[in-house]
């Protein structure tokens, strides 16, 4: 912590200095114990394999049903992850860098897509597809409920770009295309990459899109042995190899990206680049974002309509859904508060006080955000049942795991908030007789407030749009508008179902529309 007490020295008397350590090491404390509770769902897994001893583990993981889910794994993330590459940077290039008819329209129409819930386009595909099962129906899926996380990096990143490097290569004498390949591509290396790993974790953690094609993953089958027979041992070995897959794409991640530089390098700034011309190719190039728009928000949104004009009246039964969406809200706000108290000492000490030990608790943060939700509800009902019998499926507990699994959300949006707030301004109140925390809350935390909301959002979306986790750890009697969704789905009471996906819809659209907006702004546009 000698960075925090270096930044309170100057124009500080000695007790307030000495008032202001005390203050960055309670801070510090909370951070390593907040990181520290972050770990635990990873820690009970491996002293379950402690326990369990290596010839049950061994006889639970070497078997032909783990490879069967390895190999299903292994296709899944190699073909859906790949295509979804291809297609983000087409749309990202037709949108960003050429006159393509409505291309504002279209970005937006590329980002919308996050607004439904993955089991929810799966629901729309198989009412209309009924037959759409196994393996490339789930990388059909996968990739029309994910891609927009890799078009929205990738797109911000094609902004950005100076395009002086590509006006050299053609000077030289690369045609177009190459210029593309070996100029504009490599420097959207760090956001294919940071994309690609979120898309792949997504497909690791997702259970509800690929319940409903009928596609085995880990996730389906760690829940269907936890609903079946409660089998601790089979379940969380089961989640062990789960996390070994998320650590082998982590590690992918961090191999693929590389060491490079990426930043402008010396004088003047960086100019707009000018929009290629598509000509006579503009009718076929406007085919890809219309397809990819008739393919993402077309069939949920005509399916969605056609099962609520099929159920008529009769399906909005409005105690019940206004039951959900109280429950959900209330679930949703209380988590989003908590992750992002827990989240506000770690992003204080990354700004304020950066060093290994600092990047040593971030990344605990950074790892349990990369677990699925299955691996931290099963951690979480294991231990409740087994060590704290009168915690399990409480409030306290589901709330807990929404923390623990949304944490990195409110992170990153706080430690930015932070880094615009001058430290200054911290130094002046103490210097005012301020107490440490309240020099803090009155400057830091007040100017950090837009951050800190954008976090809770962002928390929020995830928390509504969570099914597996709330599934296992919610108290008896909660339904929340996933559950509900998934409870009549489960009974192929797809009208039933259908108010609660258009409420889901409803309420992550304006999430979306910011995230493009925000987009936009980083860009200075």
């Amino acid at each position: 912590m000698q960075a925090a007490v270096d930044l309170t020295r100057s124009g500080l008397p000695a007790a307030g200095r000495a008032r202001q350590r005390r203050s960055a090491s309670w801070i510090l404390l909370a951070a390593a114990l907040i990181s520290l509770l972050a770990l635990l769902p990873l820690a009970f897994i491996v002293w379950i394999a402690v326990q369990t001893g290596w010839e049950t583990v061994s006889a639970l993981i070497f078997r032909a049903r783990v490879g069967d889910l390895v190999i299903n794994t292994i296709m899944l993330v190699a073909l859906a992850v790949p295509i979804s590459i291809v297609l983000s940077v087409a749309l990202a290039w037709l949108t960003e860098r050429s006159d393509l008819p409505g291309a504002r329209l279209w970005a937006w129409l590329s980002v919308a897509p996050l607004a439904i819930p993955a089991f929810v386009h799966s629901y729309a595909w198989i009412s209309l597809v009924p037959g759409l099962h196994g393996l490339w129906a789930g990388v059909l899926v996968s990739i029309i409920a994910y891609f927009p996380f890799l078009y929205l990096p990738i797109s911000a990143a094609l902004r950005r770009l100076d395009p002086a490097l590509e006006d050299a290569a053609a000077a030289l004498g690369l045609g177009p295309w190459r210029v593309f390949a070996r100029v504009v591509l490599p420097q959207l290396r760090l956001a294919i990459c940071g994309g690609s790993l979120l898309v792949g974790l997504h497909l690791l953690a997702e259970y509800g899109l690929y319940v409903f094609i009928r596609f085995d993953t880990f996730t389906t089958a760690i829940v269907d042995q936890f609903q079946s027979t409660f089998n601790g041992p089979a379940a969380n070995m089961l989640a062990a190899v789960l996390v070994t897959c998320c650590f082998v794409l982590l590690g992918l991640e961090v191999l693929v990206r590389g060491e490079e530089r990426y930043a402008r390098v010396g004088s003047g700034a960086a100019r707009q680049q000018q929009r290629a011309s598509l000509g006579r190719a503009t009718l076929p190039c406007l085919a890809l974002p219309a397809i990819a728009a008739l393919l993402s928000l077309g069939v949920p949104f005509v399916t969605i309509g056609r099962w609520l004009i099929a159920g008529g009246a009769e399906v909005w039964r409005l105690d019940e859904i206004g039951l959900a969406l109280g429950q959900t809200l209330v679930l949703a706000l209380a988590g989003a508060l908590l992750a992002t108290i827990a989240a506000m000492p770690m992003a204080w000490i990354s700004i304020r006080a950066p060093g290994p030990l600092q990047r040593l608790l971030e990344g605990c943060n950074y790892i349990v955000g990369s677990l699925p939700g299955v691996v931290i509800a099963l951690a979480l009902v294991t231990i409740t049942v087994r060590i704290a019998m009168p915690l399990y499926q409480t409030l306290f507990t589901i709330l807990f795991a929404y923390a623990l699994m949304f944490l990195p959300r409110a992170l990153v949006s706080l430690r930015a908030s932070i880094a615009q707030a001058p430290v200054e301004l911290e130094r002046a109140a103490s210097s005012l007789g301020r107490a440490p925390l309240k020099a803090l809350w009155s400057t830091t935390i007040r100017l950090s407030a837009p951050g800190a909301a954008a976090g809770m959002a962002m928390v929020a979306l995830g928390i509504m749009n969570e099914l597996t986790a709330t599934q296992m750890l919610a108290p008896n009697g909660t339904r929340t508008l996933a559950m509900a969704f998934w409870s009549y789905s489960g009974e192929i009471d797809y009208a039933s179902a259908a108010p609660y996906a258009f409420i889901m819809v409803a309420m992550s659209l304006p999430l979306t529309w910011l995230l493009y907006v925000q987009s936009k702004r980083m860009a200075g546009r």
